[in-house]
C-alpha cells in the first residue's frame, strides 16, 4: 500500500482503473441535443432566448461555446481518475484572457467562472482541447494545425503540472502568468510577439475612463447616463426594454430600488478597505447588458458610478445560476449561494482576482456575482492568428489551466503522476477532440433544423434592432 506521501505513485496507480488511453472515448453521445438545449434556456429572459439561439446559429464554434450543458451531460459518461476538485466547468479557449490584478499588473488565466464547481480535472482539459480543434476547423487552419494545437496544449498542461508537482504550496499559490512571462515566451517568433504586444497595449486602454465616452452621454438635464444600444444595452423601464412584459423587474418604477437591493448584501462580501473605496463612488445609472453567447438571456446589469472628480467606475452584476455540472458530478457540495460559488471558485483558481469581486442577492432571491466591467480585460482575436500564434495560444492556455488546477486542488503531484512523461494522454485527447468535434457538428445540424422548422426561435442582433427603429 502506498503512503499518502507518495502522490506521484498514487497517480500512476490510478491508471489501473482509468487507463490514459480511455480518455479518447467521447462518451454516450447517442442522445437528442434539443431537450438539453431547451433545458439550458429555462429561467432566462424569454425574449432574449431567441438572441442566444441566433448567436449559437452562426457556426459550429459559436454553438459549442453557447451550450456547456450539452458537453457536461456527455462528459458524465467518460472515465476519470477519481479526483474531485474545483474546476472551471466551461473551459473553452475564449474563456481565457488577460486581466488586471488589484495592483494593476496584467495576468493571463482562466477568466470565466459561471459554471465553476467540483469535478474531474479531465473535464476541463477535454472541453478546452475540443474547443481548439473546433475553432481550428472554423478558421480553416487544416488537419495538421488541428492536431498540432491539440497536442501542444496537452503537452503544455503536462509540463506545467509536472513543474507544480515539485513546488511547495505557497509557490503554487502565488505563481502567475504575467505579461513579462508571456513576452519572454514569445521572443522566438516575431508574429507571436507582435500579437502579444498589441493585446497588452489594448488591455492598457481598456479602462473605465476609456469606456465612459463610448457608452455614455449627458441627458437633457446634464446628468450622465449609459446610452441604449439595442440589443446589447438597454434601460429596464423604457420603451427600449427587451424584458418580457410580465417580468417582475418591469414592475419596478425606477432602477434605484434594484440597485439598492444589490448593494445591501454585496458590500458585506468585500474586504473592509474595498468597502471604504466603494463608498467614495455614487451611482448614476443602471442598465441591462447582454453578454457573450452562453450567457444571453441570463440577467446581467451594469452600473455607472462616479467619484467626486466625476471619474467613472463600472460594476457588472451578473446572474449566477446553478452550475451545468451540478447534475452530473457525484458530490455532496451544494452551494447555498451561486454567486458565492462563482466568487470563491474564481478566487481559488486565479492567483489574483478583481478588486471589487463579490456576490449579492437580487429581488425574488436571484443570485448574482459582482465585478468590474472590462477593466484591462482582453481576449484572443482568433481570426487574426496564424499557425504559430494559434499554437502559442494553445500552449499558454494549457499552462494556465494546469496552474489553476494545481492551485485549486493542491494535488499537482497526483495529477502529474497520472499523466506521466509520455504522450499517451495527448494521443488520447487528440482522438477525443476529433470525435467530439464531429459530434458537435452533428448536434449543430440538428439545432439548425430545429430553428428552420420553428421548434426553436432564433433571431439576430439586426432583427432586434429593426424592431425598435424610429
Amino acid at each position: 500500500m502506498n503512503r499518502p506521501s507518495d502522490p506521484l505513485k498514487q497517480g500512476k496507480q490510478a491508471r489501473k482503473h482509468c487507463p490514459r488511453s480511455s480518455h479518447a472515448a467521447p462518451g454516450q453521445v447517442k442522445r437528442d441535443p434539443l431537450p438539453l438545449i431547451e433545458a439550458s434556456s429555462q429561467g432566462r429572459v424569454q425574449s432574449l432566448v431567441a438572441l442566444r439561439y441566433g448567436r449559437m446559429l452562426v457556426s459550429p464554434f459559436t454553438f459549442y461555446r453557447g451550450n456547456a450543458l450539452l458537453q457536461a451531460h456527455d462528459l458524465a459518461t467518460t472515465p476519470d481518475m477519481g479526483l474531485r476538485s474545483t474546476i472551471c466547468g466551461d473551459c473553452h479557449l475564449m474563456n481565457f484572457g488577460g486581466f488586471a490584478t488589484p495592483e494593476r499588473n496584467l495576468l493571463f488565466s482562466v477568466n470565466d467562472f459561471d459554471e465553476v464547481h467540483p469535478g474531474p480535472w479531465e473535464w476541463d482539459l477535454k472541453r478546452l482541447v475540443a474547443s481548439f480543434l473546433i475553432a481550428a476547423r472554423h478558421l480553416r487552419h487544416g488537419a495538421r494545425v488541428e492536431e498540432r494545437v491539440c497536442r501542444e496544449l496537452v503537452g503544455a498542461y503536462q509540463r506545467s503540472m509536472a513543474t507544480c508537482a515539485g513546488q511547495n504550496a505557497l509557490d503554487i499559490w502565488y505563481d502567475a502568468l504575467t505579461q513579462d512571462d508571456l513576452l519572454q515566451q514569445a521572443q522566438a517568433n516575431g508574429n507571436v510577439l507582435g500579437h502579444l504586444q498589441r493585446a497588452i497595449d489594448k488591455a492598457a486602454r481598456r479602462t473605465h475612463a476609456g469606456l465612459l465616452p463610448k457608452i455614455s452621454e449627458r441627458d437633457s438635464r446634464g446628468q450622465l447616463r449609459i446610452r441604449d444600444d439595442l440589443p446589447e444595452i438597454f434601460h429596464l423601464h423604457k420603451e427600449t426594454s427587451l424584458l418580457d412584459n410580465d417580468d417582475d423587474w418591469m414592475r419596478l418604477e425606477d432602477w434605484r430600488p434594484l440597485y439598492d437591493t444589490f448593494m445591501r448584501d454585496y458590500r458585506g462580501t468585500l474586504q473592509a478597505d474595498r468597502r471604504d473605496l466603494l463608498a467614495r463612488f455614487s451611482a448614476r445609472d443602471l442598465v441591462f447588458k447582454v453578454v457573450g453567447v452562453g450567457s444571453v438571456g441570463t440577467r446581467c446589469l451594469v452600473a455607472l458610478l462616479t467619484d467626486n472628480q466625476q471619474q467613472p467606475l463600472f460594476l457588472q452584476f451578473k446572474e449566477a445560476r446553478r452550475s451545468v455540472l451540478a447534475d452530473y458530478v457525484n458530490t455532496r457540495s451544494r452551494p447555498r449561494h451561486n454567486g458565492q460559488r462563482v466568487v470563491e471558485g474564481q478566487r481559488l483558481m486565479q492567483s489574483a482576482s478583481d478588486l471589487f469581486l463579490g456576490w449579492t442577492t437580487g429581488p425574488n432571491g436571484r443570485h448574482f456575482y459582482v465585478r468590474q466591467l472590462r477593466d484591462m480585460k482582453v481576449s484572443a482575436e482568433l481570426e487574426t492568428f496564424d499557425e504559430e500564434t494559434f499554437a502559442a495560444y494553445a500552449r499558454v492556455c494549457g499552462r494556465a489551466l494546469a496552474r489553476a488546477h494545481a492551485k485549486a486542488s493542491g494535488k499537482a503531484a497526483l495529477i502529474s503522476g497520472y499523466i506521466g512523461s509520455s504522450e499517451t494522454l495527448a494521443e488520447a485527447l487528440w482522438h477525443y477532440a476529433q470525435a467530439y468535434a464531429t459530434q458537435n457538428e452533428r448536434d449543430f445540424e440538428r439545432f439548425q433544423q430545429a430553428c428552420r422548422k420553428g421548434r426553436l426561435q432564433a433571431r439576430s442582433e439586426a432583427d432586434f434592432a429593426a424592431d425598435h427603429l424610429p
